[in-house]
């Protein structure tokens, strides 16, 4: 069974480095870490940290209301498939929904699109391209 509960930044840094960040030479500490509006969701299976996600204030001019930036979602390679993603997510539209947020999105990898799809979220855009790290397609969910 998985447990989803929120974290502090730093317990986000191993799991963003290994999964995301491994030989990539981007920071794994986020600008936006510890601001007031930040949270951060960890996936537990038996006690183990196997995921993380990070939900920031952060708008963007397409978008109308108010809105969050999901950063750094990341899952440790043996546990892929399990559903601490799709929990994480479920998680956060509740935790958002309640503080009255409009639109949850996000920067997805190109690998990540049909993940998102799944749950909920729509493709805005053209493909981009993020340096060291590849393509990327900007994603929204509409919560209200």
């Amino acid at each position: 069974m998985i447990n989803i509960k929120k974290i502090s930044a730093e317990d986000t840094y191993a799991i963003r480095l290994e999964v995301l960040r491994e030989n990539i030479p981007l920071p794994y500490k986020f600008n936006g870490d510890f601001d007031e509006n930040t949270f951060h969701l960890g996936a537990f299976s038996n006690n183990k940290l196997i995921a993380v996600s990070s939900f920031m204030s952060m708008s963007k001019t397409e978008f109308k209301g108010l809105q969050y930036q999901l950063r750094g979602m990341a899952t440790l390679q043996s546990f892929h498939g399990k559903g601490a993603g799709k929990l994480m997510v479920k998680k956060a539209v509740e935790l958002l929904k309640a503080n009255s947020i409009d639109v949850l999105w996000c920067n997805a990898r190109e690998v990540a699109v049909p993940f998102y799809l799944k749950q909920g979220f729509t493709v805005v855009g053209e493909l981009f391209d993020i340096e060291f790290v590849g393509p990327h397609y900007v994603m929204k969910k509409e919560l209200k």
